[in-house]
């Protein structure tokens, strides 16, 4: 799973940037803002092994994935819980569940939901906000 980026110039710095994660980065490079954005991922989700590739594309795009599809669907539902201001019983209580459990599962990384479940993870700590899956060709 991939997720879209975008690398611009900003007066004299490169900005690195994955909006749905509310992620952004600099660089003296476009190069090493492409690299600052990659530790970032690594660095939020913290464990032995964990890795993002940076997959360049055209016109300032990019795309970072990982073979750790529960990794980073977990840190973005974390990043979006917090962007929102809700502690993880809140986004619990706004799925209809009893435990805040149902919802730190699926951001631990210990289920992987399904893409249903995902929209619903996603509307309940996200109300209001849209997104929009889209298909890239592998290189």
């Amino acid at each position: 799973m991939r997720f879209y980026g975008k690398v611009y110039k900003d007066k004299k710095f490169w900005l690195a940037e994955v909006p749905i994660f509310e992620a952004m980065t600099q660089g003296r490079t476009k190069k090493e803002a492409l690299a600052m954005i990659g530790d970032w991922f690594e660095t939020m989700i913290n464990m032995p092994g964990f890795s993002v590739t940076i997959y360049p594309g055209k016109k300032g795009e990019f795309e970072v994935g990982s073979e750790d599809v529960r990794a980073m669907i977990g840190l973005l539902l974390k990043r979006q819980r917090e962007v929102s201001g809700l502690s993880l019983a809140e986004a619990a209580e706004r799925l209809g569940a009893r435990s805040r459990n149902a919802f730190a599962r699926y951001e631990q990384g210990t289920s992987v939901p399904s893409i249903e479940k995902l929209d619903d993870l996603l509307r309940a700590v996200s109300p209001g906000r849209d997104f929009v899956l889209r298909q890239s060709v592998a290189s």
